[in-house]
């Protein structure tokens, strides 16, 4: 299964990047391989200066080696190895009408000494965060993530729907990151599920991916901007890189299991501002996306 899943996120970062260079037309992937001295290594694409995107990453990674006591601690297991990989993706666009986006989707192994699986999972979603707030692109996103759902459980939509909005929220801010999309993790076999299905649901999570955010891309990309607009983004951006640094758990096990940083922290975007004790005019648009923030809406 590891094999499998490794060779299909080296397939899915070369459609990906090849789709978003030719949106962009003028910025191209720069490409950075990297070895992890425990164990493995990954795959760093980053995208710069461009026409669309100030700055973004496609990275995948496939490490592996003794778990650190601290996420062994973490795990509830002792003198445990592991192994990782994942394709992990996030896109801080120019503009401030077209939205940031995240994605990931992983696979996780761990053995005992003996080299036996003793437990194994996916994990993974996909999440928007605009600046503003277009409704219809909302909708649209939420739509394919539930259609890819559907395909495979009913139910799988509102789950991890809800699992999103509840995870991708800065606590400290009382609202949420974006207007959310999937999240899920420590997707087991089952009764019902086979490690075989969980993959083949993952997978199409993230063939959908270019489905749910190039579209909202191409419409917003050449919509006029004022330096206020540009201002609000660097703001709401400081809320991105606070619920990264406080909150994320894929960050914490990133730098608990002596991740490759430069990947780790590749999320964060290039300009924020930290404006203090800031708030919307009354009745703006900006003030529209802090109220929806705090309240998740059903988009579909």
């Amino acid at each position: 299964m590891k094999d499998k899943f490794f060779d299909y996120i080296h397939q899915l970062q070369d459609a990906i990047t090849s789709k978003l260079e030719t949106i962009d037309g003028k910025a191209t992937f720069k490409e950075d391989l990297w070895k992890r001295p425990e164990g493995g290594g990954g795959r760093t694409r980053v995208i710069e200066n461009g026409h669309v995107f100030e700055k973004g990453g496609v990275n995948i990674s496939g490490v592996h080696g003794a778990l650190p006591e601290s996420m062994q601690a973490y795990f509830g297991v002792k003198d445990a190895d592991f192994f990782a990989c994942g394709l992990s993706l996030v896109l801080h666009p120019k503009s401030p009408m077209v939205p940031t986006v995240h994605a990931n989707w992983r696979y996780f192994e761990m053995y005992d000494k003996d080299g036996n699986i003793v437990d194994q999972w996916f994990g993974g979603g996909q999440d928007l965060t605009p600046y503003y707030l277009f409704e219809e692109d909302a909708t649209h996103f939420h739509e394919v993530c539930k259609t890819a759902c559907d395909n495979h459980n009913p139910e799988f939509y509102s789950k991890y729907k809800a699992r999103c909005d509840e995870y991708f929220y800065n606590s400290h801010r009382n609202e949420a990151r974006g207007i959310g999309g999937l999240f899920f993790d420590y997707c087991k076999k089952t009764e019902d599920m086979s490690m075989e299905n969980w993959y083949d649901f993952v997978t199409e999570i993230g063939d959908s991916f270019l489905n749910a955010y190039v579209p909202i891309v191409e419409k917003r990309k050449e919509i006029p901007y004022t330096e206020a607009q540009r201002n609000w983004q660097e703001i709401r951006r400081g809320r991105y890189v606070e619920f990264n640094l406080v909150h994320d758990k894929g960050t914490l096990f990133g730098l608990k299991t002596n991740g490759r940083i430069e990947s780790i922290l590749m999320s964060l975007p290039p300009h924020v501002q930290w404006v203090y004790d800031h708030h919307p005019e009354k009745g703006s648009a900006e003030e529209k996306l802090v109220e929806v923030l705090s309240n998740p809406i059903d988009w579909v």
